[in-house]
């Protein structure tokens, strides 16, 4: 492409935007559509799928098409580019034909640069007669996966759309993008779209910023409970399977002062709308939907995402749990598994009218899903394996590679809970096998003659409620497996008769508290509330105005001046034009809480140095070390404190700069810190720094574990 197309792509991108470079992958694409390429883009959710064509199109001559599966995200989509001073526009079936006429009529004028659409819109007389008097240099097609029958969310009305190109007049670029597309859902769209290998960018399915967790066998309410408690002033979206669980979770939640709003299927669109609004907008910290209905949501500080039933694919759950984090900043992902699940979604394939084939493929990608609740690999691993992304590496934080609970030995109760079932030959479900085993005096136990089974009272010192919950958790691990539909048997499986014999242990971790939150800095609580204000103000969502991690660099640099707020990461002039003057008045009130060290706008007596940008300070401090300056040289030369100094070097040697600040710490020193390490884990470092001896510095630490 030429520098020229680059350049003036790169100002917009900082302009309108406010981001100095693009992220992974948009480049690429930008560049192929700007040479009337063909593309197909695979980015993560959160990736910056949308930059990778709105950014042409405000570059290239005409419209750009954007075809786009959820009605109900159109319309965010379009108040976002709006609020940037984009001419963009819809049409959807929620229009009056009035409105439709009035956009019809400024589309054909030149006045919008993106129109979004639905498929099923494309082979409608108005539209294609629309078309006839518009220039149209770029179609996007959203969601792409849509149109393979391999895809978690096939939708026939995407099928049309490569015979639609063929017809239309126009000679346009498509660009197709997705963030969920296995190895044969992107094969699909080469070939309807006709797209060769060389021209498919994909940046890898990776969301580092996103922490998973599945807990089973818990007590679901009562998790939900703690875990919202310590997040009270957080976004979420909590996913259920059914509308009756929808409900459910939103009247307990509602009731115990939560601000929360439901949405799924079984609402009208207006009570729809109207939730996902409130949502947005931040006057609901909690939105609870159905897995199965589109809740198209494009809101970036999403901070935790809890799935409180199993979606039926790995698709889907990586879908719906990547609208945590859109803005980079950390977040949750929590799936609590229960067997029950899996039933439910097996009897929701049942029910389904799919062909034999298509029902084959559910079945399996269930299966793929269950086994990701048992997998005791990495989870963010197995979600890039599933994708086609060959990796050994861990993510080092999820809740198969941090154990955050105490392991205990549970063999003697799992073998009392194994022993009835067998006695009683595997003819009854979980609740008469509780009542057995604490010895309940229920009627039904004495007409069935289970009091005078052997096991009767073995745990008697347990609840019934507690031998439940154990049950359920030997379910989860498949020591006993679940029969029949309504009101399931349970059967041991060959797990369970391992543990008879004594050949194999059960251990169960049994801490359930959620990890708390780190406090929320104050500052960045004061820039919250004063988004908030402008956001009811001009009635826009919270995060179109800045998103988290905006204000969060904010409350970290504390900006003073017009020029330091422009260098803050997502202000671009438009909202510097519009919010600066309010937020810098603001700000002022913290200004002797300015970092002492500054990596941008920094005091004059640095400056006089020389210091390099903050874009690149800490390759030139990494360039400085390797050339023979000692930390407390730089700390000199620099104006930076020695903590700094090392983050620099740490960051430039995970980014590839050979610096080997191993060798800076003695071979004895560093078998201390690795003991150290192994015995209490990496997650803290003062931990660590408590079990040596006092000569070994943070630094070394640092150095020796690269963090």
């Amino acid at each position: 492409m030429e520098k020229t197309k680059l350049h003036a792509a790169e100002e917009k991108l900082k302009a309108i935007y406010g981001y100095d470079c693009f992220r992974k992958g948009q480049q690429a694409i930008i560049e192929k559509v700007l040479d009337g390429i063909d593309t197909i883009g695979i980015m993560p959710t959160g990736g910056g799928k949308s930059l990778c064509y709105q950014i042409p199109a405000l570059l290239l001559p005409g419209v750009t098409l954007v075809i786009s599966p959820l009605i109900s995200l159109m319309k965010d989509q379009v108040d976002a580019l709006n609020e940037l001073n984009i001419p963009a526009t819809y049409l959807n079936s929620t229009l009056r034909s009035d409105e439709e006429s009035i956009r019809h009529s400024r589309i054909k004028e030149g006045y919008y640069k993106l129109v979004y659409v639905a498929p099923e819109r494309l082979n409608h007389p108005s539209f294609q007669q629309l078309l006839k008097h518009i220039t149209l240099s770029l179609v996007a097609i959203d969601e792409a996966h849509c149109m393979s029958q391999w895809g978690h969310d096939f939708r026939p009305s995407y099928l049309s759309i490569s015979s639609w190109l063929e017809e239309i007049p126009q000679q346009v670029t498509v660009l197709a993008l997705t963030a969920t597309a296995t190895t044969q859902v992107c094969q699909d769209l080469q070939q309807f779209l006709q797209i060769e290998e060389q021209n498919v960018i994909s940046t890898g399915f990776e969301r580092s910023n996103l922490t998973f967790q599945v807990k089973k066998g818990v007590n679901k309410k009562k998790f939900m409970a703690s875990f919202l408690a310590s997040r009270k002033n957080e976004s979420g979206i909590i996913y259920a399977s059914t509308r009756k669980e929808v409900e459910q979770i939103y009247h307990e939640l509602s009731s115990v002062g939560f601000d929360v709003t439901p949405y799924h299927g079984g609402m009208n669109e207006q009570e729809r709308s109207k939730g996902q609004e409130a949502f947005i907008h931040d006057e609901a910290k909690i939105i609870v939907a159905t897995n199965a209905f589109g809740m198209g949501i494009d809101k970036s500080n999403v901070r935790f995402v809890l799935h409180y039933n199993l979606p039926r694919t790995i698709e889907a759950y990586y879908q719906e749990a990547g609208r945590a984090g859109r803005d980079g900043e950390d977040s949750e992902c929590v799936l609590l598994f229960s067997p029950q699940d899996v039933r439910t979604q097996t009897f929701l394939i049942e029910q389904s009218d799919r062909t034999n084939d298509r029902q084959e493929m559910e079945y399996k990608k269930l299966q793929q899903m269950t086994a990701f609740c048992h997998t005791e690999r990495c989870l963010q691993q197995y979600i890039l394996h599933y994708f086609g992304e060959d990796t050994s590496k861990t993510c080092g934080k999820c809740s198969n590679c941090v154990q955050t609970g105490e392991k205990v030995d549970r063999t003697k109760e799992a073998q009392m809970v194994f022993s009835c079932v067998k006695r009683v030959r595997e003819r009854f479900g979980k609740t008469i096998i509780a009542q057995i085993l604490v010895g309940s005096t229920n009627q039904k136990l004495k007409q069935l003659n289970l009091t005078s089974v052997t096991t009767y009272g073995l745990m008697s010192d347990w609840t019934q409620k507690d031998v439940a919950e154990l049950i359920d958790i030997l379910m989860a691990e498949e020591y006993i497996t679940p029969t029949g539909t309504s009101y399931p048997t349970i059967q041991l499986t060959e797990k369970a008769v391992q543990v008879l014999k004594g050949e194999v242990r059960v251990q169960i971790t049994e801490s359930l508290a959620p990890v708390q939150p780190e406090e929320q800095d104050d500052v960045f609580e004061v820039l919250r509330k004063l988004r908030k204000q402008l956001s009811t103000e001009n009635n826009l969502p919270p995060y179109m105005i800045f998103s988290d991690k905006t204000l969060k660099e904010m409350s970290r640099y504390i900006p003073v001046t017009s020029e330091e707020f422009s260098s803050i990461s997502g202000v671009g002039e438009q909202k510097r034009e519009k919010y600066g003057e309010v937020f810098l008045e603001v700000l002022k009130q913290f200004e002797n809480r300015k970092p002492a060290e500054r990596e941008m706008a920094m005091p004059e007596a640095i400056s006089k140095r020389s210091a390099p940008s903050k874009k690149g300070q800490y390759l030139e401090t990494a360039k400085r070390f390797k050339n023979g300056e000692t930390i407390a040289e730089l700390v000199e030369a620099l104006g930076l404190t020695d903590q700094t100094i090392v983050k620099h070097l740490l960051r430039a040697e995970q980014e590839g700069v050979e610096l080997n600040l191993k060798q800076y710490v003695e071979d004895d020193k560093q078998k201390l810190i690795i003991q150290a390490a192994e015995e209490v884990g990496t997650e803290r470092l003062k931990p660590i720094k408590e079990l040596l001896p006092e000569h070994i510095t943070y630094h070394d630490i640092r150095f020796t574990l690269g963090k």
